[in-house]
């Protein structure tokens, strides 16, 4: 068999025809594979104990990438109904931590019995780890360098000078014979002191579809309540409103504390919220949200507008992921970009550059279209 075949007989299975089965490395693949994909996971399927899934499982890793690892574990938990199974601590030891797993077993939350536990919040550890490894740095010095540049400064030092803005502020003094602009006032950025200079509220949408996004949300939230500069709270909801900022020293707290699923009263979040901000001009609300509002629309609106009326800079994300945006409720989409504000979705990596534009009360519907995430769900 040639490897065109090979690849066409592993990819259809026992579907294949005429085409002579597989043997070797390439028969325990293909046995790998259909005790999964075969008649839709019908055919002998993965047994009905831990020990059988774990030996598939090192199967699986043996022959597959951890990227498409991660695919398979998926696929196993939707198609097979796995999700009791991940319960035993020797099937949870045995998988490859993933976000998707995380949202599975924040899922089951306090169906997870005692002699798992430890095993279960050992895996949304090490997944929240290498997420915090990915984002943390880049948080701090993005959202930092944003907060020591939101002061300016007339005297500044020479490597603190925003030249742009001392250029913009000399063009009348442009020479053209010398083709250069003499400055005769200098705009620099200031320095911050220690103190609190900014307040973010995250309002985190725990309804399923949002999952990936409260991962992310509970780790960029531990991230910047570390920053002294930033005071930071986090809030989690679904119909009723849940205020884990306590929590934010360990985000792995914060994702057992949530409970994905249920119904959604995104005016009653935001209620919660106002009451948390004292200082409208120096904060930042930020909801996560697919915006199906199962409390009063209206008055939801109604309160994102007098949030926005009393100086507060609200940012409104689809979700926090990569997944790009879920389904959403364009309607309500569609009124808030009418008074200005954008929803669309952000991917991790790009939410420290969105922190810091909002800090900075940039137009962060420009800064959206340049960097394409008007395409991953934006309001019209």
């Amino acid at each position: 068999m040639n490897e065109r075949e090979r690849r066409w007989r592993l990819l259809l299975g026992a579907s294949a025809s005429g085409l002579p089965a597989p043997s070797g490395t390439d028969a325990r693949i293909d046995k790998a594979l259909g005790a999964l994909y075969d008649n839709d996971g019908r055919r002998g399927g993965l047994g009905a104990s831990a020990p059988s899934v774990v030996r598939w499982l090192g199967d699986i890793r043996e022959y597959f990438p951890s990227t498409v690892v991660q695919v398979v574990q998926h696929d196993a938990v939707e198609r097979l109904g796995l999700h009791q199974l991940l319960l035993e601590p020797e099937l949870m030891e045995a998988v490859e931590p993933n976000i998707d797993l995380v949202t599975t077993l924040i899922t089951l939350g306090r169906a997870i019995p005692e002699t798992s536990k430890a095993t279960a919040r050992a895996v949304v550890r090490k997944v929240v780890e290498e997420v915090e490894r990915r984002i943390a740095d880049r948080t701090r010095a993005t959202v930092g360098g944003a907060l020591n540049r939101a002061a300016r400064t007339h005297r500044p030092r020479l490597r603190d000078v925003d030249w742009n803005r001392t250029i913009a502020a000399n063009l009348k003094n442009y020479l053209p014979e010398q083709r250069t602009v003499v400055p005769e006032r200098l705009v620099g950025y200031g320095r911050r002191s220690q103190a609190v200079s900014k307040d973010i509220v995250l309002a985190i949408d725990q309804s399923g579809s949002m999952a990936a996004s409260v991962v992310y949300s509970a780790v960029f939230g531990a991230v910047l309540a570390s920053m002294r500069s930033v005071r930071t709270s986090l809030v989690v909801f679904d119909t009723e409103v849940v205020d884990l900022t306590d929590q934010l020293d360990d985000p792995v707290d914060v994702l057992f504390g949530t409970q994905l699923g249920g119904g959604t009263d995104i005016n009653r979040a935001i209620a919660y919220c106002q009451g948390l901000i004292t200082r409208p001009q120096e904060s930042i609300f930020v909801l996560i949200s697919d915006l199906y509002e199962g409390g009063v629309r209206e008055e939801m609106l109604a309160r994102v507008a007098q949030m926005q009326a009393a100086g507060v800079q609200v940012v409104v994300l689809l979700a926090l992921s990569d997944e790009g945006a879920p389904s959403f409720d364009r309607e309500i989409a569609a009124a808030l970009s009418d008074m200005g504000i954008p929803a669309f979705a952000c991917t991790p990596d790009a939410f420290p550059d969105l922190l810091a534009v909002a800090l900075n009360r940039g137009d962060i519907i420009r800064w959206a279209d340049r960097n394409e995430l008007s395409k991953r769900g934006m309001s019209d």
